[in-house]
């Protein structure tokens, strides 16, 4: 069975690291299985922004999206997030398994700053399978829009 998100890793150039560790339960596991830290786990949310028009928003792990600061940063006054089926035409993938690579739909990726600097951890596509790679890399490679977009998890 292909995983687009895998085959879109490889075709990028992108040094990465594939692992596999089955289905997990929360976030800490996923961590944890991963060998990285909650923060070091980037979650990949589909925001829709109007009609027809969506966004990825790459969020570490311990933190969540702050909507005020995405909408002053985008200029919007109403955000989103699409039910899961929409987000699987959108993507092709799952939720718990979106990721900005390998996506059905070329979307416009905005990712928190505190991705910057550091190897993060992100879903491959697929339950139990996630790639490790530079951050910054990452952000480049999307041409991300880099901001302060989110708040600690409570």
């Amino acid at each position: 069975m292909s995983n687009p998100a895998i085959e879109a890793l490889a075709a990028s150039g992108l040094e990465h690291t594939i692992t596999r560790h089955g289905r997990v339960r929360s976030l800490a596991e996923a961590a944890a299985a991963r060998g990285v830290e909650p923060r070091d786990l980037i979650k990949t949310m589909v925001v829709r922004r109007a009609e027809g028009d969506h966004l990825l928003a790459l969020v570490p792990g311990d933190r969540t999206i702050s909507w005020p600061k995405l909408r002053a940063l985008l200029g919007v006054s109403r955000l989103s997030m699409p039910d899961a089926a929409v987000a699987l035409e959108i993507t092709g993938f799952e939720r718990g398994t979106i990721t900005p690579f390998g996506t059905k739909t070329t979307l416009p990726v905005v990712a928190d700053e505190r991705i910057r600097g550091r190897a993060i951890s992100i879903g491959a596509g697929e339950h139990g399978v996630a790639a490790t790679l530079d951050g910054d890399a990452l952000l480049a490679h999307f041409d991300a829009t880099v901001a302060d977009i989110t708040e600690p998890q409570t």
